[in-house]
């Protein structure tokens, strides 16, 4: 609003009378105006300058210096010290009118260029004015209400604090009642630690006490089993009859206390209720007392029995009848060891022996499984080349030619390993004897030592390789002969001219060749078959 800034902008009313204070709407010159900004530029710097040397309570807001200016030009006798003390004093009036006063009309209108205005803009004006004096009531109102909650923050502050030193009275008070204890408490508690350390010493040198008598009980202990080895060893070697005779003195005193428990209890008289329950719980616990010194004597009398010796000598009697029985028992236990050691090693041999058996037995048996294997094959080939003949795949020619040439090998066979066929005995017949002849040497080869088995198989195995490498070297002396052979005829051959350039076709893809891997597969089983039976 433009009220505002005059009242912003309106400088300090000097109480010096002008000449020109009656008639305030004279025209300024040019000049004036410029004047006027210099002395608002005058007046802002003096009222920074001043406010930095001000406290920040005693510096002004905008609404003060609007209600300062207002105060000024209302009331220019006012001096600065009491302002304020009036600025207080109007904060408690409800309402501060502004009236037309032709004397703060000429002050704030000082120095003012005042213009022509219509009468539109007057009421604008005084619409504006309206507005301004409206929002300061209102401002006044919001003033003297914070005012008032000030007062009462200020009372309210007030009782605190004296409720603030109530307390703290009743907290030193609460502080010097601590202190008396924790003085008592102080002087209790090194009473007590005096009074702990006084028990804690008395308690180590009891503990160092109790540890001395451990530890001479247990050296006596020590000593008291030592000494009751010596009494067992020396009870053991005590002779039977000794003992035999003061089990019977033993026994002979516990009857006797039995038979005079039994007395005792026989002599007693039957009375009334009252005295046998009561002689019965008297007797019972007298019984007991007896028992027990009775159990007590017998064990005292057990531990306190006398010795047998009572000369050195008569221990070293005994002990040389018991190194001569020692050493009968070595030398018996000896020969015992001896004949052990005889014992474990004949064992040894038999479980080896039978241990080579097993293994000869199971090569023995791996060897008939695989013939038994090997000669189902052969009887499956048979059969196949049987079901070949009776179907007529070959023919009767062949058939007597095959026949003939397998008994012909046969006998050969027969021959080699039996002797001469004078008796032309039949091709079934020489096979029967072949097999009956290598079961009595598979017979006769089990009776023989392993040893020599494996070195005969070791010495036939090598006579085979170095047949097979005598044939190998022949063929290849004999391929190499025709390698030379024919290099000597190309050499001999007259050489070919080839006269003028080969004839050339275009490239062809390579002929298939189809192969009957069937029927090839067959002729491989025949020749096979063939080579096996009769070569």
């Amino acid at each position: 609003m433009p009220s505002n800034n005059l009242a912003l902008t309106l400088p300090a009313i000097s109480k010096k009378n002008d000449v020109n204070a009656e008639n305030p709407f004279k025209m300024p010159a040019d000049t004036d105006i410029l004047m006027l900004r210099e002395k608002e530029k005058q007046q802002k710097i003096y009222e920074r300058e001043m406010n930095k040397n001000l406290k920040v309570h005693q510096k002004l807001t905008h609404n003060r210096k609007m209600v300062e200016g207002m105060k000024s030009g209302l009331k220019p006798q006012i001096s600065d010290d009491e302002n304020d003390d009036d600025f207080d004093d109007l904060g408690k009036i409800k309402s501060f009118p502004v009236k037309e006063d032709r004397t703060w009309t000429v002050a704030v209108t000082r120095d003012r260029r005042i213009e022509k205005e219509s009468l539109k803009d007057y009421i604008n004006k005084k619409r504006e004015m309206f507005f301004v004096q409206y929002s300061l009531g209102v401002k006044r109102d919001e003033m003297r209400k914070l005012e008032e909650i000030a007062a009462a923050e200020e009372k309210r502050i007030e009782m605190a604090e004296k409720y603030l030193e109530e307390d703290a009275a009743l907290f030193d008070e609460f502080l010097k009642e601590n202190g008396n204890n924790s003085t008592q408490a102080v002087k209790i508690a090194e009473e007590e630690t005096r009074k702990k350390t006084e028990k804690s010493n008395e308690i180590k040198k009891i503990n160092t006490q109790i540890m001395v008598l451990k530890s001479e009980i247990t050296k006596m202990e020590d000593t008291l089993k030592e000494y009751k080895l010596y009494k067992k060893f020396l009870d053991k070697v005590t002779p039977q009859a000794l003992k035999e005779a003061k089990n019977g003195k033993k026994y002979s005193s516990k009857s006797r206390l039995d038979s005079s428990k039994s007395s005792s209890t026989i002599d007693q008289k039957p009375g009334s209720a009252a005295e046998t329950s009561q002689s019965k719980s008297s007797l019972s616990v007298v019984n007991e007392a007896v028992e027990k010194d009775n159990d007590d004597e017998a064990s005292d009398e057990d531990e306190d029995m006398e010795l047998y010796f009572s000369d050195p000598q008569q221990l070293l009697d005994i002990f040389l009848e018991l190194e001569e029985q020692n050493l009968s028992l070595i030398q018996n236990s000896q020969d015992t060891e001896e004949a052990l050691e005889e014992m474990k090693q004949t064992i040894n041999k038999t479980k080896q022996k039978m241990e080579r058996e097993t293994e000869l037995l199971k090569k023995q048996i791996e060897y008939l499984n695989e013939d038994i294997k090997r000669e189902m094959d052969r009887e499956n080939d048979l059969k196949i080349k049987a079901s070949y003949f009776n179907y007529g795949e070959f023919k009767a020619e062949e058939q007597e030619k095959i026949l003939k040439e397998l008994n012909s090998k046969v006998e050969d066979v027969y021959i080699n390993c039996i002797g001469s066929n004078e008796a032309n005995i039949s091709t079934l017949q020489m096979l029967t004897n072949i097999e009956n002849k290598l079961e009595e040497l598979f017979q006769k080869i089990e009776q023989m030592p392993p040893e020599k088995v494996q070195e005969a198989e070791k010495a036939k195995e090598k006579e085979r390789r170095l047949k097979q490498r005598e044939e190998r070297i022949i063929e290849q002396k004999r391929n190499q002969e025709e390698r030379i052979k024919k290099a000597l005829e190309r050499a001999r051959a007259e050489p070919k001219k080839n006269m003028g350039r080969r004839l050339m076709v275009r490239s062809k893809p390579p002929a298939t060749v189809k192969i009957d891997r069937k029927a090839l597969d067959e002729a491989n089983k025949i020749d096979e078959e063939l080579a096996y039976y009769f070569t």
